[in-house]
């Protein structure tokens, strides 16, 4: 099974992860590397870089960041491969992410399985067999 870890937060816009932060989410990178769980592992820019595209009824609207609900924003994540959601929490229970956010705040590594397109029950055989070419052609795709 998949599982999505994500680092909630938002990191300063104008700050650059210290020595500190890049060595213990480098270490506990190798170790999921070690462990052979680990499929991805990436940080994001902060928000004020980045845009939201909002739709409702047909319409697309733009909107540019920072976004101020920073408990709500994902500052990166980690794509693992575990045998159960146990597995996948207690890796999580092990990311350094109280390191990132600071004395006093609290850190949230959210556990999310991923989901698989052979589990939907709602989808037809041309769509499962489109889905399983595009995986086959695209690198990375799983």
């Amino acid at each position: 099974m998949r599982y999505m870890l994500i680092l909630k937060g938002d990191p300063p816009a104008d700050n650059q992860p210290s020595e500190e932060i890049i060595e213990a989410m480098t270490k506990f990178n190798e170790d999921m590397h070690r462990a052979g769980v680990l499929l991805a592992a990436e940080g994001l820019m902060p928000s004020s870089a980045g845009s939201r595209v909002l739709a409702r009824d047909g319409k697309r609207s733009v909107v540019d960041g920072p976004f101020t609900e920073s408990k709500e924003l994902i500052a990166g994540f980690m794509l693992i491969q575990v045998r159960s959601h146990e597995e996948a929490v207690e890796w999580a229970k092990r990311c350094p992410v109280d390191v990132a956010a600071g004395p006093g705040v609290e850190a949230v590594v959210e556990v999310r399985r991923v989901a698989e397109i052979e589990e939907l029950t709602e989808i037809t055989d041309q769509q499962l067999a489109v889905n399983r070419q595009l995986k086959d052609e695209i690198p990375g795709l799983s």
